[in-house]
C-alpha cells in the first residue's frame, strides 16, 4: 500500500514538474506551448534517457536563429548619450535598442566598421531615390554669367564743332536721333572770317592765271599766296567740292553748307537756327553704332578667369530668340568697390542697328578652369558651413560619409583635392535623405555630434570632463540632480538639461534649485554620467552664457 501511493505520489510530483518547465519555457520563448505538450514531452517514449520530442513550433523557433544579444540603448536624437535599461529623455522619446550584430559590423577589410559609416535597407534605398556616380578626372568648365549694358564704341564718336565763328542760318539737321551720311549737309553757316577767306583764295586764284607770263619769282609768289588761302579753307573743314566751285565761279558767297565728315546716328543737337557759335563749340555730336560695346560687371571671385580673346554670348530682352555672339576685347584694371565688380568690354557687330546704347544684357563668357582634375558632381558635397561632406558608397547599402577638401568650381562640376579617390562612387541624388536617415539612427551623430561614448571599463571611459550650468532639481535620497548646462567641448556636447548623478552626498550640501555651478563629470557606466566635484565660483558673464542657452 505504500510502495503504491509512493509511486502515485511522484507521478503527479513529475507531472506537475514538467508542466512548470513547460510554462517556464513558453514564457521564456514566448511560445504558446500548451499544458498538453507539457505532458507529451514528459512521456519521452519509456525512459528517462530518452530525449523528449519537440513540437512544431518550437523547431520553427529553433531553425530561425539565435536571438538577438541587446547591448544597451541609445539617445534617440544622436546624442552621445547611452543607458543599460530602457529610459526616456528629457523631451519624453523611448532610448532606441541597440544589439550585438549592429554594433559589430564589419568593413570589407574584416575590421569592425566606424561608427560613422551608414546602414540602410534596398528597400529603403529605392523609395529614396539614391543614385551614385564614380569620382573621376574631368576638364572643369566653367560658366561666368554677369549683366551688362549696351554702350557706343567710344572710338566711334563725333562732335560737330567749327573752327570759326559765325552765325546758323539754317538748319538742314533738326532733331536728335537722325541718321546721317558721310559728306552731309548739317547747317548753312554766315561767318565774316569765311567771306574773307573765299575772298583771299578767289583773288590769289586770279592771279595765279592773270600772271602767266610774269617771270618766276612772280608766280611762285602768286601761288604760294592761293595756296595758303587753299590751306585755310580746308583746315576750316570746307569741303572740296565747294572749293572748286569757288575756284571756277570766282564768286564770294555769303553762306555756305557745313556737312558732316562722317557718318552715324545724331546723339546730341545743340544747334539751333539763328545761333552765334564760337570756334570748338559742339553743335553736333554723331555716333557710328555699326559697331557696339557691352560692357558686363564681373564679381571679383570670377575676375580671374576672364581674358581678352574670350568668347562671349550676349542676350538681348528685347530680342530674346536672338543671340548675339563676340569676344572679350578688354577687361579693365579697375574694380568698383560698392558692387565688388570689374567691367569687361565686349566688341558686337550691330546690324540693322538692333542693339541701342543703354540696353541691359545677359552674357555668358564660357571659361576651362582645369583642362584635368578629379571632381564630383555638386550636388553631391553636403556643405554645414563648417565642413564639406561626401557620401562614398561601400555596397549592400553601406554608406561612409568624408569630409573633402575642395577646389575650383564649375557649373556642374566641384574639385575634389582630398577626401575622395579616383573611381570611388559617391551619392548625388537624395543625399541629404540619407543625411536625415542616418541622424535617426545616430550612425553620424549629424555630421558633427561627437562619437558613441566607449565600451563600459576603457581607459576613455574614465576621462574627465567640465562644464558650467544652473542646478534645475536635487532629488537628495537618490544622490541626483538635473542641470541645465552649456555645451561640452570635450565631448561636443551642445547646451542641454540632463540628469547627473553625485559620487557622494557631500557633494549636493549648500546646493539648491537656481544655484549656478562649474562642475566635472565622468561616465561611470554607459549613459550613467557622475558629477566628482562641483564649485559654485562662476563668472556672471559666463553663467549669464548658459542662462541664455537654457532659455533657448
Amino acid at each position: 500500500m505504500k510502495g503504491s501511493t509512493g509511486v502515485l505520489l511522484g507521478l503527479v510530483l513529475g507531472v506537475l514538474a514538467t508542466a512548470s518547465g513547460a510554462y517556464y519555457w513558453r514564457e521564456i520563448k514566448g511560445l504558446p506551448l500548451p499544458f498538453g505538450d507539457a505532458l507529451r514531452l514528459s512521456s519521452g517514449g519509456g525512459g528517462a534517457s530518452s530525449s523528449p520530442p519537440v513540437s512544431p513550433i518550437t523547431a520553427a523557433n529553433a531553425s530561425a536563429g539565435k536571438e538577438r544579444k541587446l547591448l544597451y540603448y541609445r539617445n534617440p536624437m544622436g546624442l552621445p548619450d547611452t543607458s543599460p535599461t530602457p529610459r526616456k529623455d528629457p523631451m519624453g522619446m523611448d532610448y532606441i535598442p541597440v544589439y550585438e550584430e549592429e554594433e559589430e559590423e564589419k568593413d570589407e577589410d574584416g575590421e569592425p566598421a566606424s561608427a560613422s559609416r551608414i546602414k540602410i535597407s534596398t528597400e529603403k534605398i529605392q523609395k529614396l531615390g539614391v543614385r551614385t556616380e564614380a569620382a573621376q578626372r574631368r576638364a572643369l568648365d566653367k560658366v561666368v554669367r554677369a549683366v551688362g549694358r549696351v554702350e557706343p564704341d567710344e572710338r566711334r564718336l563725333y562732335a560737330i564743332s567749327p573752327k570759326f565763328e559765325g552765325y546758323v542760318e539754317r538748319l538742314h539737321v533738326n532733331v536728335t536721333g537722325q541718321p546721317i551720311h558721310k559728306g552731309q549737309a548739317l547747317f548753312d553757316i554766315y561767318s565774316p572770317e569765311l567771306v574773307s577767306a573765299q575772298r583771299e583764295y578767289a583773288l590769289a586764284a586770279q592771279g595765279v592765271e592773270a600772271l602767266q607770263d610774269a617771270d618766276e619769282p612772280t608766280r611762285a609768289g602768286m601761288r604760294q599766296l592761293a595756296e595758303a588761302s587753299l590751306s585755310r579753307l580746308r583746315n576750316w573743314d570746307i569741303s572740296s567740292e565747294q572749293i572748286k566751285s569757288l575756284a571756277r565761279s570766282g564768286t564770294v558767297k555769303r553762306t555756305l553748307s557745313f556737312r558732316s565728315p562722317v557718318a552715324g546716328v545724331v546723339t546730341e543737337k545743340k544747334a539751333l537756327q539763328g545761333m552765334r557759335f564760337m570756334p570748338g563749340e559742339v553743335l553736333y555730336q554723331v555716333a557710328d553704332l555699326s559697331s557696339v560695346w557691352v560692357i558686363a560687371d564681373v564679381f571679383e571671385q570670377d575676375i580671374g578667369l576672364v581674358a581678352s580673346g574670350s568668347p562671349a554670348r550676349v542676350r538681348i530682352n528685347a530680342y530674346p530668340e536672338r543671340l548675339f555672339e563676340g569676344q572679350v576685347s578688354y577687361v579693365y584694371p579697375t574694380l568698383n568697390a560698392a558692387t565688388r565688380t570689374a567691367p569687361v568690354r565686349i566688341e558686337l557687330d550691330n546690324p540693322g542697328l538692333l542693339l541701342k546704347p543703354a540696353m541691359f544684357a545677359q552674357v555668358e563668357l564660357p571659361v576651362e578652369t582645369r583642362a584635368a582634375a578629379l571632381t564630383v558632381p555638386t550636388s553631391a558635397v553636403i556643405d554645414s558651413g563648417t565642413r564639406r561632406i561626401v557620401l562614398v558608397e561601400l555596397g549592400e547599402g553601406r554608406f561612409e560619409p568624408r569630409e573633402v577638401r575642395l577646389g575650383a568650381r564649375g557649373d556642374k562640376l566641384v574639385e575634389i583635392l582630398d577626401g575622395v579617390r579616383e573611381g570611388e562612387p559617391v551619392v548625388v541624388a537624395a543625399n541629404f535623405l540619407i543625411d536625415a536617415e542616418s541622424n535617426l539612427k545616430a550612425a553620424l551623430g549629424g555630421f558633427g555630434a561627437a562619437p558613441p561614448p566607449p565600451p563600459p571599463g576603457s581607459r576613455a571611459a574614465a576621462v574627465s570632463h567640465r562644464a558650467e550650468g544652473q542646478v534645475d532639481e536635487i532629488d537628495a535620497a537618490s544622490g541626483a540632480l538635473t542641470v541645465s548646462h552649456g555645451p561640452v567641448d570635450t565631448l561636443h556636447w551642445p547646451a542641454m538639461t540632463m540628469e547627473f548623478k553625485a559620487a557622494h552626498a557631500a557633494l549636493l550640501q549648500g546646493l539648491g534649485p537656481g544655484d549656478r555651478i562649474a562642475f566635472e563629470f565622468v561616465e561611470r557606466a554607459p549613459g550613467e554620467w557622475v558629477i566628482t566635484a562641483i564649485s559654485k565660483e562662476v563668472k556672471e558673464v559666463e553663467a549669464g552664457g548658459v542662462g541664455a542657452a537654457h532659455e533657448h
